[in-house]
C-alpha cells in the first residue's frame, strides 16, 4: 500500500492538539464561549481513555474548598513555591487556584461520584488539597462533556508539526499529522492552536524493562510531543531543565499519597527504623548547601526523595509503605475491613497493575509491608513538575515581565498552551489542567474574535509537501531496506523506533542524572551526552517503519529526542542543584539562591538551528 492513502484538508477557528484533561476543558470552554465558532479537537488516541487520567484516579489533587473557607489561591502559591524550591510563575498558579473549584464542582454535576465527609457534609479530604473520588470512569466522564462541545473529534491522528503562516512565521497557522489507522495525511488549518498535549515518558531508561516497559507511573504514550512541536517551531521555553522524579510503589508504580496522608502509614527501611524522621534532622543542618527549604513545612517533594536516597546508599534498604502496621493497629473490625478495602480501591481506580503485582507476589496488605522506590525522571508541567512554554500570563495578575498578550499564549502568534505544555506552573493535576484548557480556551476564543477575526491561514504548499514526504518517509525507507536482509528487525538501511529509544534510554540514564547514576551529572558529563544525542539526532533521518503503528513510534521518538536536548541543555546552563532528589550536579552541588533564583528559558531558531539558552527573572507575587 502506498501512503498516505489520501490528503484531508480541515479548516477551523480554533484547533486542540490533545484530548487529555486540559484539552476537554479547553473544547468545553472554546464551545461556551466561542458559540459560532468552529472548535476541532484532534487526539491521537481515543479522547475517552487517553493522557494521565486514562485508567481512572483515586484522588483529585487540586480543589481549595473556598466555598467553606478551607484554603485560599494565595496559599496554594505558597505550597507550589515551596514545593518547587521557590521559583514558580506565581501570576500563573493563582490563575488556575482561584478557578478550579468550579471546575470540580462541574465534574461532580456530570456524574463523578466524590465522596462526603459524614460529620461535616464536605468532600473528604486525603490530604490539604487533596479529595476522594470513586474515579475509575474519571476520564470517560470528563471525555463525554468535550466531545458533545467540539464541532468536529478526530481520533487516532498523531500530529508532527505545527504549521507557521506563510506570510508570517511567528504566528501559528495550523498543524500537520496522521491517521494512525487510515494512513491519511491530515492537514488542520487554524486561526488560533491551542496545545494540550502530554509531557515526557521513556526519555529515559525505566526501572521496569523488557516487556514491562508500558508499567511506567506517567503514561508511556505521553512522549513530548507538547514540547517538542513548540521548540521546532521557536516557542520560548522554560524551566526545562527540571523533573519529576516519584517515590512510587516498586514495580507497579502504585500512587503514595492515600497510603500516607489518608490511611496514616508510615515508611520504614529494612531495619524497621523510622528513617524519614532521623532524615528530616540530618537535612536541617544542611541549611547551607541546600537554603532555607530544608525547614520548610510541608518538606518539598525532592528533598524527601533527597532523604530516602540517603538512606538507600547508606545500605538500609529496601524502603516499605507499612501499611500492614496501619491497619493491624485498628481495633475495630469494621475499621479495619475498610482500611484494608482502601488499600485495593486505591490502586483499582488508578494503577491496576499494582494490584495484579500484589496478587502476584502473594501479598495481604493486612500482613505483609509493600516495596516503595523513586521511579526514573519524567519531564512534565502539571504534576511536581513545571516544565514548558513560557506564557503570557493573566491580564489582572500578571506583572508586565510576564504579560504580552493573551493569557496563556506563547510566543508564537496564536499559539496557546495548557496542561502539561504550560512551564513553571507546577502541580495542576487533573482538575487543575482541565481549568487551565479552560483559561486558554476563553482566551483563545478572545483573541480570534479581537485580533483574527479576519485572518486567513495561509500555508506554503511546498512546506506541506516536504513535510508530507518526511512524515511517511520511514515506511518507504523500511520497503526498500527489508530485501537487503533475512532479518527485518536488523539492517544497515534503517533503524527500527524500539532500537533509536534504547539508544535514547542509555544516553539520558547514563549521562543526564538517570537512576543509573543515582540521579548525579556533572558538566562533563552533559557535554558528553549531549554530544551522542546529537549523534543519535543525525540517525532519525535512518528511522524505518514496519507500518502505520511503528511510524507513530517514529514520531513519538523524534519527538522524545527534542524534548531531551532541550532537557540536557537546560540542566547545562543551571550552574547548581536547584532540586536536588530529582537531580544533583556533582560541580554545583548546592542551591545556589544568590545567583540562580531565576528562571532558564531557551528559543530554538528554525532558521539557523541554534540554541539560545538565557534567564528570565522570579517576581514574587504573593508574601
Amino acid at each position: 500500500m502506498s501512503y498516505p492513502t489520501g490528503v484531508e484538508k480541515v479548516e477551523c477557528d480554533i484547533l486542540i492538539i490533545g484530548g487529555g484533561m486540559s484539552g476537554c476543558g479547553a473544547a468545553y470552554e472554546a464551545k461556551y464561549w466561542g458559540r459560532k465558532l468552529k472548535i476541532v479537537m484532534v487526539e491521537k488516541a481515543a479522547t475517552e481513555r487517553s493522557g494521565a487520567v486514562a485508567a481512572g484516579l483515586s484522588a483529585i489533587n487540586l480543589y481549595l474548598g473556598m466555598r467553606w473557607n478551607e484554603n485560599t489561591p494565595e496559599d496554594y502559591v505558597r505550597y507550589v513555591r515551596t514545593d518547587l524550591m521557590g521559583i514558580v510563575r506565581e501570576d500563573l498558579i493563582y490563575d488556575v487556584a482561584r478557578h478550579v473549584d468550579s471546575t470540580v464542582h462541574l465534574f461532580e454535576e456530570w456524574g463523578l461520584p466524590i465522596y462526603k465527609d459524614p460529620k461535616t457534609g464536605r468532600y473528604l479530604r486525603e490530604g490539604r488539597w487533596q479529595i476522594l473520588i470513586s474515579g475509575e470512569s474519571y476520564k470517560p466522564i470528563v471525555a463525554e462533556a468535550a466531545k458533545k462541545s467540539v464541532d468536529a473529534l478526530y481520533e487516532r491522528v498523531f500530529i508532527t508539526h505545527l504549521l507557521p503562516d506563510k506570510n508570517n512565521p511567528n504566528r501559528v497557522a495550523g498543524a500537520i499529522g496522521f491517521g494512525v489507522r487510515d494512513g491519511k495525511l491530515y492537514v488542520f488549518l487554524a486561526k488560533a492552536v491551542i496545545m494540550a498535549a502530554g509531557g515526557a515518558v521513556h526519555i529515559f531508561r525505566p526501572r521496569a524493562h523488557g516487556e514491562g516497559m508500558g508499567r511506567t507511573w506517567y503514561p508511556p504514550w505521553d512522549s513530548g510531543s507538547a514540547y517538542a512541536m513548540m521548540i521546532m517551531m521557536g516557542a520560548e521555553m522554560t524551566q526545562m531543565e527540571n523533573r519529576f522524579v516519584p517515590m512510587r510503589f516498586k514495580d507497579g508504580y502504585g500512587p503514595v499519597g492515600a497510603y500516607f496522608l489518608f490511611l496514616k502509614c508510615k515508611a520504614t527501611n529494612a531495619l524497621g527504623e523510622d528513617y524519614f524522621s532521623r532524615g528530616i534532622e540530618k537535612l536541617k543542618q544542611m541549611k547551607d548547601k541546600f537554603g532555607p527549604y530544608v525547614e520548610a513545612t510541608p518538606l518539598p517533594t525532592c528533598l524527601r526523595n533527597h532523604i530516602m536516597l540517603e538512606e538507600l546508599k547508606e545500605g538500609r534498604g529496601p524502603i516499605f509503605m507499612r501499611h500492614d502496621l496501619a491497619i493491624k493497629e485498628v481495633q475495630d473490625p469494621k475499621e479495619r475491613a475498610a482500611k484494608e478495602r482502601w488499600c485495593w480501591e486505591d490502586f483499582l481506580d488508578m494503577t491496576p497493575s499494582q494490584a495484579l503485582l500484589w496478587a502476584c507476589l502473594n501479598l495481604d496488605p493486612a500482613e505483609k509491608p509493600s516495596e516503595l522506590m523513586v521511579a526514573e525522571p519524567y519531564i512534565m508541567g502539571s504534576h511536581a513538575g513545571c516544565a514548558g512554554a513560557w506564557v503570557s500570563g493573566p491580564e489582572d495578575v500578571a506583572p508586565p515581565e510576564y504579560q504580552w498578550g493573551y493569557n496563556r499564549m506563547t510566543t508564537i502568534e496564536g499559539l496557546f498552551a495548557c496542561g502539561d505544555a504550560v512551564g513553571a506552573s507546577a502541580h495542576k493535576f487533573s482538575s487543575g489542567s482541565f481549568t487551565e484548557g479552560r483559561i486558554a480556551a476563553k482566551a483563545a476564543v478572545k483573541y480570534v474574535l479581537e485580533k483574527a477575526a479576519d485572518y486567513k491561514p495561509t500555508v506554503d504548499d511546498q512546506y506541506i509537501e516536504s513535510l508530507k514526504t518526511k512524515i511517511f518517509e520511514p515506511l518507504e525507507r523500511f520497503e526498500k531496506g527489508k530485501a537487503t536482509t533475512t532479518r527485518p528487525d536488523l539492517s544497515f538501511e534503517y533503524i527500527l523506533p524500539q532500537q533509536g529509544l534504547r539508544r535514547l534510554h542509555k544516553i539520558m540514564c547514563e549521562y543526564a542524572a538517570g537512576f543509573s547514576m543515582w540521579y548525579v551529572t556533572n558538566e562533563h558529563m552533559l557535554q558528553r551526552g549531549l554530544e551522542l544525542l546529537l549523534m543519535l539526532k543525525e540517525d532519525l533521518d535512518k528511522l524505518g517503519a514496519r507500518d502505520l503503528h511503528d511510524l507513530m513510534r517514529c514520531w513519538e521518538l523524534v519527538h522524545r529526542v527534542w524534548t531531551a536536548e532541550a532537557h540536557i541543555r537546560h540542566m547545562m546552563f543551571r550552574k547548581e542543584t536547584r532540586w536536588p532528589g530529582y537531580y544533583y550536579r556533582a560541580d554545583y552541588p548546592n542551591v545556589d539562591d544568590q545567583n540562580w533564583k531565576c528562571f532558564v528559558n531557551s528559543v530554538f531558531d528554525p532558521k539557523t538551528g541554534e540554541w539560545k539558552v538565557f534567564t528570565r527573572p522570579y517576581i514574587q507575587l504573593v508574601p
